[in-house]
């Protein structure tokens, strides 16, 4: 990382950049320059054998002006001063009051680069856990096993005569585990991580933790037999079921959405689109969480937004030229790629709250439906909030009991109606094991999702089975 920190003393002379930056932005036409820095990398060892790793880097800048709801964007792999100029027009003179903007958010160790650990420790991190998933079970046929990392450094400058830096530590371990009986194949995964050095991931509590529980999953999947179908009650396990919030209802809260009317809830600010005890939050402040950022990628500070409250919909998620347009608070939700990339709202880590009841007690109050422990993917269209999501563990419910592992449940519905549907909400809340990556108009970024178990009193769930 030394390069990193010589790059950065290098064009600091990033001060003449910010002016000529500053100096082009005129009167009621706004934006950013975004600078960055990014270093990643990838370890992977699969049929025992590890590849090599895929390891790299990138610089360059963003140049961003918006007026009302267009914008003109520059970037470019060649950073100093003459390139940016040639792009703008204006007076490159100094301003005295460009300056460092005060920060609070404090919310990952940027001291954690992705060298901390040595290539061959992680490497041999790998092998120790290839050799562990084997001699968990005989039925085990196949491990794949991937260690990545990446450390990005952004400085970003803006017409309103700020300057933000933040170093941005991002690790992820992810296993699958596929075994075999009498022919038939099933997988299993577990996949952690967040903003953090590989000092907090790569260890033996982990390598044990990771493997068991995909070694477990892919087992039950042996058991499992085909899902039914029909409209029925569903109980959803905590943490990774989040993800169907974030897909079915978080994409239709981004401002940009709302704003261009191409939301289910667009016209809904301030009405009651939930069952009472449903609260929903984009929190992008939850220390080392994977969808967390000191500062968003246009130089706000991200904050916890409270979206629905007790079931009422009461905030929309926002960066700078939607929040502008709108004559709305800004969030701390403008997001990017990389600086190849326009900024857009997107979400952090989003979840529900908790509630009072127990998971124990939704699965008693069920007499024929499904457990769905966790997701695999899913599919969802934010103008009608309708989504398709597939569960990679689920169990029958029967009088009140999980019985039976189920195979090809899938779960379908639309956003608006599946938050008036929920009629428990556990006190089991959590987050996610730092897995999530949300794409959006072409463009990928880390983020969290949460919630409690919770009681859909009526989905429909399609599998491969007749229900009767």
């Amino acid at each position: 990382m030394n390069e990193a920190s010589g790059f950065f003393n290098n064009i600091c002379d990033l001060h003449s950049l910010e002016c000529a930056a500053m100096d082009a932005f005129c009167k009621n036409i706004h934006g950013e320059l975004f600078v960055e820095y990014k270093e990643s990398e990838v370890f992977k060892i699969e049929n025992g054998i590890v590849r090599s790793p895929n390891l790299e880097s990138k610089r360059g800048f963003g140049l961003r002006r918006f007026s009302d709801d267009s914008a003109k964007y520059f970037y470019s792999s060649i950073l100093d001063a003459n390139e940016i100029k040639k792009r703008l027009n204006g007076n490159f003179e100094e301003r005295a009051h460009l300056c460092e903007a005060p920060r609070k958010n404090d919310l990952y160790p940027s001291s954690k680069f992705i060298n901390s650990v040595s290539p061959a420790e992680k490497i041999n991190f790998l092998r120790s856990l290839d050799e562990y998933a084997r001699s968990k079970s005989a039925n085990v046929k196949q491990v794949i096993a991937t260690i990545a990392g990446s450390w990005q450094v952004v400085h970003i400058a803006n017409d309103e005569g700020k300057i933000s830096s933040d170093i941005r530590p991002l690790v992820r371990l992810s296993v699958v585990v596929v075994v075999e009986r009498n022919g038939v194949l099933e997988s299993g995964m577990m996949s952690g991580g967040g903003r953090f050095g590989y000092d907090e991931l790569l260890n033996e509590n982990t390598k044990i933790n990771f493997v068991d529980e995909a070694v477990r999953q892919a087992l039950v999947k042996l058991e499992a037999v085909p899902a039914p179908v029909g409209e029925m009650p569903v109980v959803l396990g905590n943490g990774w079921t989040g993800i169907l919030l974030h897909e079915a209802v978080g994409h239709g809260l981004e401002g940009d959405a709302i704003r261009k009317k191409t939301s289910a809830f667009e016209s809904l600010l301030g009405e009651t689109i939930a069952a009472p005890g449903v609260t929903v939050v984009d929190d992008g402040t939850i220390q080392k969480r994977r969808g967390s950022l000191n500062i968003d990628d246009e130089g706000t500070e991200t904050q916890s937004t409270v979206l629905i409250d007790n079931g009422k919909l009461v905030n929309f998620m926002q960066d700078r030229q939607n929040a502008y347009l709108m004559k709305a608070p800004l969030t701390g939700n403008g997001r990017r790629e990389g600086y190849e990339c326009l900024p857009m709202p997107r979400m952090t880590n989003t979840f529900m709250l908790g509630g009072d009841k127990t998971q124990d007690e939704m699965i008693a109050s069920v007499q024929k439906g499904i457990f769905a422990k966790s997701f695999s993917d899913g599919q969802v269209d934010i103008a009608s909030g309708k989504f398709v999501f597939s569960a990679s563990e689920a169990y029958l419910i029967e009088n009140g009991k999980i019985t039976t592992p189920v195979k090809g449940a899938m779960l379908i519905g639309d956003g608006p109606s599946i938050l008036k549907k929920i009629s428990m909400v556990g006190n089991d809340f959590s987050l996610d094991n730092g897995v999530g990556t949300c794409g959006k108009d072409g463009q990928w970024v880390p983020v969290g999702v949460g919630e409690p178990s919770v009681l859909l009193s009526n989905v429909t769930v399609g599998g491969s089975a007749l229900s009767s």
